[in-house]
């Protein structure tokens, strides 16, 4: 990204931020990212459809929506154009506004004081009747929330006000990927802000950059490229191929996500970043508890995965008899869906070329029972490529530390690299970061495939054999430095300071305990004792 490019994503990264505080006093942040998020993305379909009228098919070239407002009124007041722009923006861009509910036109109305919040959700509604891609899209967005205000009046201020402040925004005039980096970046603050729900929708981006350019490597240049995401939440980690891709255009998506506004969300991020209608497959429904896409296609390029961590699932025996498990023998156990999660994932991957990546916690690496045998079933069959250990603190969602586990179907043989890369990070105040140089040493360790010294291992089949099929990464790659030893003369040294150090201390400390005198004879009497004793 250029510097001038990383400024702009950053200055309408921070516009949008400054929104939020309109909404950060009322609610959580879980809850207010559902309201400013659909209304940017109502301001972007809503200044596309001003901008899209105005400079390509009345042909008024203009990037001012006051104007372009004022262009698209005089145009829709004549019923014969009025006709053909309604069929040009429903076969082109899949959607239409009436001119009366753009985000323009009911700023203005805010302006003059005629506002209602009726208008706005109304205009929510046409969308999400005009193609089946919008439907549903503002469903978590409840213009009438007492959170918004106790009174019809007030909800219609704290509104008001949010849409007066992204009016000011040129959402539209950015590039999808610009405006869409800028969504990502207020998407990640928010998952800041909401710690305790923010795994459910967001993969911190430098784990992002790192799973795709392992999964797309070598395949820059292909054409048609899938990627399948079966817990996408925002879809951070399918957008990512759009970053690494020379094809990017012809990259097809697929993601499945169960929590309903998480959905919707990715749906907002996908338009955002200018991905075409038909190169989007998304799917509102629990991974685990029925197969998803059964339909061609059903394998994937990529398989990119960032599961909630041990989350119950079923495991209902039943299963023994699905596709994406009944290879194994056994279920993942009730309590820990870890590897229910991962086996979905590698079903769904191309035999040929497919690579998958998926964030665990470092418990799949070594846990018994039924995990013990789907992992020796895996490492049998050289499914399993390689082992990363991350850093702990990086994830908005946990402090523990993760491992990236990369699969592959078909391997020529079944050693397994080991990347010790829990030490490359910067250490932050609540949080710690993955820098695009830590990211490449390990990207590199991966791309070499060799032994480094404290840092990466190649480990024959045998070798991991002989150690009972646990893959805990120290077993592996030995990071033990030895501590320096200090001479003799300096440890004398330290210890006569120390005690020089201890010695004129204690005799201030005895300073200020003689200057101590009792408020009565008795109580002088046994300070005296007690100063006696502390001194021996």
């Amino acid at each position: 990204m250029s510097n001038s490019k990383e400024q702009r994503t950053q200055t309408l990264s921070q516009a949008l931020w400054n929104s939020a505080n309109i909404l950060r006093s009322k609610m959580d942040a879980n809850d207010y990212k559902s309201y400013l998020l659909g209304l940017v993305f109502y301001k972007f379909l809503s200044d596309k459809v001003l901008l899209y009228t105005a400079n390509n098919l009345l042909e008024e070239e203009t990037d001012d929506l006051q104007l372009a407002q004022k262009i698209y009124e005089e145009a829709y007041s004549d019923p014969e154009q009025k006709e053909d722009i309604l069929n040009i923006l429903k076969e082109e861009i899949a959607y239409a506004i009436e001119p009366q509910l753009t985000f323009t036109a009911l700023v203005n109305q805010i302006n003059t004081g005629e506002f209602q919040l009726e208008s706005l959700a109304q205009g929510f509604r046409n969308i999400e009747q005009a193609n089946e891609i919008f439907e549903n899209m503002f469903e978590d967005i409840d213009l009438y929330s007492k959170k918004l205000g106790q009174t019809p009046q007030k909800q219609n201020a704290t509104i008001s006000a949010i849409m007066k402040e992204l009016s000011t925004l040129d959402i539209a005039g950015h590039s999808g990927e610009l405006l869409g980096d800028a969504y990502e970046d207020l998407i990640g603050k928010f998952a800041g802000e909401s710690v305790k729900k923010a795994g459910e929708f967001y993969t911190p981006q430098p784990v992002a950059k790192l799973m795709t350019q392992i999964a797309i490597h070598g395949r820059e240049n292909q054409r048609g490229f899938t990627v399948y995401d079966p817990t996408m939440g925002s879809g951070s980690l399918l957008l990512n191929a759009k970053k690494y891709s020379n094809e990017p255009g012809y990259i097809s998506y697929y993601g499945q996500e169960l929590n309903t506004s998480t959905y919707n969300l990715a749906r907002m991020n996908m338009l955002l970043h200018g991905v075409a209608n038909e190169n989007q497959k998304l799917h509102n429904a629990d991974t685990l508890d029925k197969d998803w896409p059964t339909d061609e296609p059903t394998d994937f390029d990529a398989v990119l995965m960032n599961p909630p961590y041990s989350a119950k699932w079923s495991a209902d025996k039943g299963f023994l008899q699905d596709p994406r498990f009944s290879n194994f023998g056994v279920l993942a156990p009730k309590s820990k869906a870890d590897f229910a999660f991962l086996l979905h994932g590698f079903y769904h991957l191309k035999q040929n070329g497919g690579v998958m990546a998926i964030v665990l916690p470092h418990g799949v690496l070594f846990r018994g029972n039924a995990e013990g045998k789907i992992r020796k079933h895996l490492l049998e069959e050289g499914a399993i490529d390689t082992i990363i250990g991350m850093p702990a603190n990086i994830f908005y969602n946990t402090s523990i530390p993760t491992t990236v586990i990369i699969l592959k179907k078909n391997r020529t043989n079944r050693d397994v690299l080991f990347i010790d890369a829990s030490k490359e990070f910067d250490k932050g105040k609540n949080q710690n970061t993955m820098t695009d140089e830590h990211i490449q040493k390990i990207l590199d360790a991966y791309i070499k495939r060799e032994d480094i010294d404290k840092f990466a291992h190649v480990a024959s089949f045998d070798e991991i054999k002989e150690n009972d099929f646990n893959l805990n990464i120290p077993r592996y790659v030995d990071t033990f430095e030895e501590e320096e030893v200090v001479p003799l003369t300096e440890i004398v040294t330290n210890i006569n300071e120390t005690r020089a150090e201890i010695e004129k201390t204690t005799n201030e400390l005895y300073g200020l305990l003689d200057e101590l005198v009792g408020t009565t004879s008795e109580a002088d009497k046994e300070l005296q004792e007690f100063l006696a004793n502390f001194k021996k």
